[in-house]
């Protein structure tokens, strides 16, 4: 159950599977939206990891990520197809058993009332980890799964992020992270140390540097992130007078 917004950092990790996402054919759009929907419910994402179809590299991150965060949500290898193993991977890392689920067959015969359509493939997609919650699909019916803290999605990226939107009300959130946004006009190298001496006088504000290009000249953007709003805005007062500085400064 939500738990609503707390001053320790919650944190959580991703994991994409699929042979397909390691060599190029299929993008990885997913990440980029899980990261968005934790960034704006104030969960922290500390690690993204992509691996093969292969069982064993599936427990091995799995088993790594879980222990060291609070949430872990994988998408890709729960479909039909012999290749999808991560039911199987995720049980194999939690030790228990897996078969077909109640639960899941009947979600599956509300999308293939002939049973004639709901063959050996197709019911794989009903194979859950024992004791695991289902994630329910509004898309195509076939749930993803829930064990411990570990949530299972689907890795086509309509999907997932049906699945994602029925899972975010079930987390415990943390304090928002703001940020702005600071045009530098000036290449990176030449404010580095001079921000890396406002970034040390304020441990609580992450100062990051975005180089870009603009007319085939280089350029900087500065991105000010922090939880906590005064420290946020002292940062930014200090970074401006330090850019204004540098700009009055003879060439």
């Amino acid at each position: 159950m939500p738990q609503g917004q707390d001053e320790a950092p919650v944190t959580a990790a991703i994991l994409v599977i699929g042979d397909e996402i390691l060599s190029g054919r299929t993008k990885d759009t997913n990440s980029g939206h899980i990261a968005e929907t934790m960034t704006a419910i104030g969960i922290d994402l500390t690690e993204i990891r992509v691996v093969s179809d292969v069982e064993e590299a599936i427990v091995e991150a799995l088993n790594a990520l879980r222990a060291r965060n609070a949430y872990v949500f994988t998408t890709g290898g729960i479909g039909p197809t012999h290749d999808d193993k991560t039911a199987d991977a995720v049980a194999a890392a939690f030790g228990v058993g897996i078969d077909h689920d109640p639960r899941a067959v009947a979600m599956l015969r509300e999308r293939f009332p002939n049973p004639g359509d709901l063959n050996e493939g197709r019911l794989r997609m009903a194979r859950i980890p024992f004791g695991a919650d289902l994630i329910d699909n509004p898309v195509s019916k076939a749930p993803g799964f829930r064990l411990e803290n570990v949530f299972v999605m689907a890795g086509v990226p309509s999907i997932m992020k049906a699945m994602l939107q029925t899972i975010v009300p079930q987390l415990r959130t943390g304090v928002p992270v703001a940020s702005v946004t600071l045009r530098a006009d000036a290449k990176e190298g030449d404010i580095a140390v001079p921000l890396r001496d406002v970034q040390n006088a304020h441990p609580r504000v992450t100062i990051g540097s975005y180089p870009f290009t603009e007319g085939g000249r280089f350029n900087t953007n500065l991105v000010l992130r922090s939880r906590d709003p005064a420290a946020l805005a002292d940062a930014k007062a200090v970074v401006e007078a330090m850019l204004t500085n540098m700009r009055a400064a003879p060439a």
